[in-house]
C-alpha cells in the first residue's frame, strides 16, 4: 500500500530523516517506533503529505503520493500528536465541520457521523460540548475526525499520548477493529509493549535511520542476546542442573523458588529445540518457558548506545 524508499529531509545542515525505506502491506498495521527527535514525526509528516522531502521516493497505492496530492489525500487519514478540539463546538458539530473541510456534502457527512461514533465509543456523547470530554475522549473523537472521509490509509502518530491505562486499551481495541474493516495502519508510540501486541510490522528509528525494520517476529529475532527459559524438571533436580551446565550454549542456571530452573541460554531457536530434545531424553520435563526479549528490550538495547541523544 505504502512503498518509501530512501527518503531523505534535511533542514539545513541538520538531516532529519536519513535514508530509510520500508513497505507498508495492505490492511497491515505498521509500527514506527524511536526515541524523541528520532525522525518519526517528519517521516509520518511527509507520508502524510504534509512536509516536502528532500530526496526519496514515495508510493501510495502503486502511485506517486506527490503526482496528485489531492488524490493521494483522498486515501489517508492523518492524526497528529498534537490536534486542535474546537471546545464551542458539539461532538457532532465538530465532525460536520471537518466534513465540510474535506469537501464532503454536509448530508453526506451526517450520515456517516452516527457509525463513526459507535465505531469510537461516543455514541452517548453526540451532543455534548468537546470541552467537556475527557482526554481519552477527545483522542477518540479526533480518530473519528481522521476516519470523516473514510481513508483506506490511516497514518496514527502517538495517538494513546497522555491516556490512562484504560483509555490506552480501549483506544488499541478500536485500532484492531479498523484493521479488520480493511484499513492500512502506520502508528507511532513510545508505549512499546503495546505496539508489540498490536503490530504486524515495525521499523525502529534511531538517529533519523532505520536499522531494524521486518515482522515483529523477525525484529525480535534480529537482535542477538541471551535468552531465559525456564525449565521445570518432576524428579532428580540435582541432576539436571548439572547436565544444563555441561551444555555448551548454557551460560548460567539457577533454582528459583518455585523449584524452577531459570536457564541463561545464548543458543538460537534451532539449539534451543535441540537442548529441549536432548534434556526430555534424560529427564521427565515438566515445563520448558523461553522468555523472548520483548519490544521495550529491543527499543532499549539499539538506543542505548546513543547515550543522552536516546
Amino acid at each position: 500500500m505504502f512503498k518509501v524508499e530512501n527518503l531523505v529531509k534535511q533542514y539545513g545542515n541538520f538531516t532529519a530523516v536519513n535514508d530509510i525505506s520500508f513497505n507498508i502491506e495492505k490492511g497491515s498495521i505498521f509500527g514506527l517506533i524511536g526515541p524523541n527527535g528520532a525522525g518519526k514525526t517528519t517521516t509520518m509528516r511527509i507520508m502524510a503529505t504534509l512536509l516536502t522531502k528532500t530526496s526519496g521516493k514515495i508510493e501510495l497505492g502503486g502511485q506517486d503520493l506527490y503526482k496528485n496530492i489531492k488524490e493521494s489525500r483522498k486515501l489517508l487519514g492523518y492524526m497528529p500528536d498534537f490536534f486542535g478540539v474546537y471546545d464551542d463546538l458539539r461532538v457532532s458539530e465538530y465532525l460536520e465541520f471537518y466534513g465540510e473541510a474535506y469537501g464532503l456534502n454536509l448530508i453526506d457527512v451526517r450520515k456517516v457521523i452516527p457509525d463513526l461514533l459507535e465505531l469510537v465509543g461516543l455514541a452517548h456523547k453526540r451532543e455534548d460540548f468537546v470541552n467537556n470530554l475527557s482526554r481519552g475522549m477527545k483522542q477518540r473523537l479526533c480518530l473519528a475526525r481522521t476516519l470523516i472521509h473514510q481513508p483506506e490509509v490511516l497514518i496514527l502518530d502517538e495517538p494513546a499520548s497522555g491516556l490512562d491505562p484504560r483509555a490506552r486499551v480501549e483506544l488499541r481495541n478500536i485500532i484492531k477493529e479498523l484493521q479488520k474493516m480493511g484499513k492500512t495502519i502506520l502508528i507511532s508510540s513510545h508505549i512499546l509493549l503495546e505496539l508489540s501486541q498490536l503490530c504486524t510490522h515495525v521499523g525502529i528509528i534511531v538517529d533519523g535511520k532505520m536499522p531494524i525494520l521486518g515482522s515483529m517476529e523477525q525484529v525480535l529475532s534480529q537482535v542477538q542476546g541471551n535468552v531465559l527459559i525456564q525449565i521445570k524438571v518432576l524428579e532428580d533436580v540435582e541432576g539436571a542442573r548439572v547436565w544444563l551446565l555441561e551444555q555448551q550454549k548454557v551460560v548460567d542456571v539457577t533454582l528459583n523458588n518455585l523449584g524452577a530452573f531459570e536457564v541463561i541460554y545464548s543458543g538460537d531457536e534451532r539449539e534451543m529445540a535441540k537442548l529441549l530434545k536432548d534434556l526430555s531424553e534424560k529427564f521427565l520435563v515438566l515445563s520448558f518457558n523461553p522468555q523472548r526479549q520483548n519490544l521495550e528490550e529491543v527499543f532499549m538495547e539499539l538506543t542505548e548506545v546513543n547515550g543522552s541523544e536516546a
